[in-house]
């Protein structure tokens, strides 16, 4: 008989993509088996997010180490883990849960909450001599994320600030995962070459997300370079598009505007914006047009934006509340799915299931802030995720997480990739 009590608790700081510090916990059961759980951080945070707990103190990473926050967690709560099954995963979530007790995880920190909740999870995976993705979806797969890149990286930068922060190629029309990495491989890099053709010469520079950086403040111009990249590369018939606004970076909330090519707008101007890309470009969906707490707004632009898919992030914060109110107020589509913003693996399984079967779309993103192995890769394929945000095929863990889709390709060799065609038929009509 397998031993899955929890035997030992241990948190400690590493650090993410941009060198920020983060959160590790390890969990191990009496038998043995580890399942460590790590918390990514995002740059584009909702207000609505679990609370990411740092130490705050100025002399240490500038306030954001998390040192204090481990020591805590092996000092207090290790102990109160301990003896817990790791294979009652709802039963875990829910005592960190009633253990924080409030309403964003502040007190514990939702970082700490979602390390222990990963932690737990990868153990009963182990125990069961199963990878996490096996362990949250034992039966066969049918069907796989289409992956999703972010080619240009808009936001701040010092000479100018491009208003939505990604531009994303999607490649629905491939015949496989093999070929949805390709295209995406192919068209990066492609791009580059056509950016600097744009810079008369100079090279494209690397963008806040690690891909492109754009070249000037209109949107427009980031969706013809890359429309230009495709066409070079022959992809036209096999890609759409998407973007994230993140609208709430560019909001003034005394003003009630956003910066949209270097003018104070109102909300009507962007909406228009989008409204004139989508009927150039085929984009299959638009996240966070507005900023996170305007329901009205939201409303209204799925009402205009027929020819695309509005979806939340910020707005809705894979919050299955949220998630229940944009649905029934008819303000989003769909919802990007990142299990962080929540804090733990059942809340995150909640959400997605609400809007699984209300034929929502739903794309599981990590944050900018990624890991290697984020456990939103093993969750994307395990509940057969329409579409996944892989980020720029650039840098150690967005490389790791295409890698991680081409072996699940081939470990799943019968599972297709998801069809999407009648959403980027939307577009085109």
């Amino acid at each position: 008989m397998l031993s899955t009590e929890i035997r030992d608790v241990h948190a400690r700081q590493i650090l993410d993509c941009k060198a920020r510090p983060v959160l590790e916990i390890v969990i191990t059961t009496e038998g043995g088996k580890k399942g460590i759980g790590c918390a990514p951080t995002g740059t584009s945070v909702g207000m609505h997010e679990a609370y990411v707990l740092r130490d705050g103190n100025p002399q240490k990473y500038d306030g954001l180490s998390v040192e204090a926050v481990a020591e805590n967690i092996n000092t207090n709560i290790a102990a109160l883990l301990r003896g817990m099954n790791v294979l009652n995963q709802n039963t875990i979530d829910e005592y960190i849960i009633k253990l924080d007790g409030t309403p964003n995880k502040s007190k514990l920190g939702g970082n700490v909450i979602y390390s222990i909740s990963i932690g737990a999870a990868k153990a009963a995976a182990a125990t069961l001599g199963m990878d996490l993705c096996e362990y949250l979806s034992p039966k066969e797969l049918k069907t796989l994320p289409v992956p999703t890149y972010n080619l240009i990286n808009g936001g701040a930068y010092p000479e100018f600030s491009l208003a939505f922060q990604e531009f994303s190629l999607v490649p629905y029309g491939a015949c496989g995962m093999a070929e949805a990495v390709e295209i995406g491989v192919k068209t990066f890099n492609c791009l580059g070459k056509v950016i600097s053709k744009y810079k008369k010469g100079a090279p494209a520079s690397m963008g806040n997300y690690f891909g492109w950086a754009p070249v000037n403040d209109d949107p427009r111009t980031a969706m013809e370079l890359i429309a230009e990249a495709v066409a070079l590369c022959g992809y036209e018939n096999k890609v759409a598009y998407a973007l994230d606004c993140a609208s709430s970076e560019m909001y003034d909330a005394e003003t009630k505007t956003y910066l949209l090519k270097n003018k104070r707008v109102e909300k009507e101007a962007v909406i228009e914006e989008v409204r004139l890309l989508c009927e150039q470009y085929n984009i299959l969906y638009v996240e966070d047009i507005l900023e996170e707490n305007d329901w009205d707004g939201f409303k209204e632009a799925v009402r205009i934006l027929d020819k695309t898919v509005i979806i939340g992030d910020d707005f809705t914060v894979t919050n299955t509340e949220r998630i229940e109110k944009a649905y029934k107020n008819n303000c989003a589509g769909g919802f990007v799915f990142k299990p962080n913003q929540i804090g733990t693996i059942s809340e995150s399984i909640k959400a997605y299931s609400f809007a699984k079967e209300r034929n929502m779309l739903i794309v599981p993103s990590g944050r900018a802030g990624g890991i290697i192995d984020d456990v939103v890769m093993d969750m994307a394929v395990a509940l057969e995720a329409p579409a996944v945000k892989n980020g720029a095929p650039r840098s150690g863990e967005r490389i790791n997480q295409i890698n991680y889709l081409l072996r699940a390709a081939d470990n799943n060799p019968d599972a297709k990739l998801y069809d999407l065609s009648h959403l980027a038929a939307k577009g085109k009509n």
